[in-house]
């Protein structure tokens, strides 16, 4: 894939601190965002939050590029994971670049986009399965039998990656261990979670 130079070198450099959103799933844009440095987190936003975090993109680099190659609407949400650096490039720009690239270029640059494009679609149908549901899942998968008895799960990762790894917000991930609490599936609140009702979760979890 080109970079932005290869199509306007001249466009300009632009600044934007973390939390604000730079895509938005279903509405047209009329440029195309070149990240020249930092991080995104792509996702499913809900009341302004990403609530569920399906990847991240590290600058140098399109962002959802194969939408625009595809001509089809974006899939997710795209929100500053840190402050970034970017350039735009006008969509008639960008779709003259390509059809300016030879032909069998633009057979394999659109092969590669649909195949992005349905990995993005599993991402997102993954979303589906509600955040509760998940975490039921990934604790009764990681839970370990107690010499005392009784299951339980050693955190022996930052929250932050347990949440990433289910494609939700690490706050959504503390809410649900929150409210499993409340329900008394689970009880702890240290590195070390205790597995109360493991019936009730798998039930949760449909397993």
């Amino acid at each position: 894939m080109f970079t932005i130079d290869t199509i306007d070198s001249g466009a300009p450099r632009q600044y934007l601190a973390r939390g604000r959103v730079l895509l938005q799933r279903g509405v047209d844009t009329p440029n195309v965002t070149y990240i020249q440095s930092g991080r995104v987190a792509l996702g499913v936003l809900d009341e302004g939050v990403l609530e569920h975090q399906i990847g991240v993109l590290e600058g140098p680099c399109w962002l959802d590029a194969s939408s625009v190659v595809l001509g089809l609407p974006h899939l997710v949400d795209a929100i500053a994971d840190t402050s970034i650096e970017f350039r735009s490039v006008a969509l008639q720009v960008f779709r003259r670049a390509i059809t300016d690239m030879p032909e069998s270029a633009q057979a394999v640059l659109t092969d590669v986009a649909m195949a992005h494009r349905h990995q993005t679609e599993f991402a997102v149908s993954r979303l589906a399965k509600d955040a509760e549901a998940r975490c039921a899942e990934w604790l009764l998968s990681h839970a370990q039998q107690r010499v005392t008895g009784g299951m339980a799960v050693e955190l022996q990762q930052r929250k932050r990656s347990i949440a990433a790894q289910l494609g939700i917000a690490p706050e959504t991930f503390s809410r649900v261990l929150r409210h499993l609490r409340e329900q008394s599936l689970i009880s702890g609140s240290g590195r070390v979670l205790n597995l109360v009702d493991p019936n009730g979760l798998r039930s949760l979890a449909g397993v």
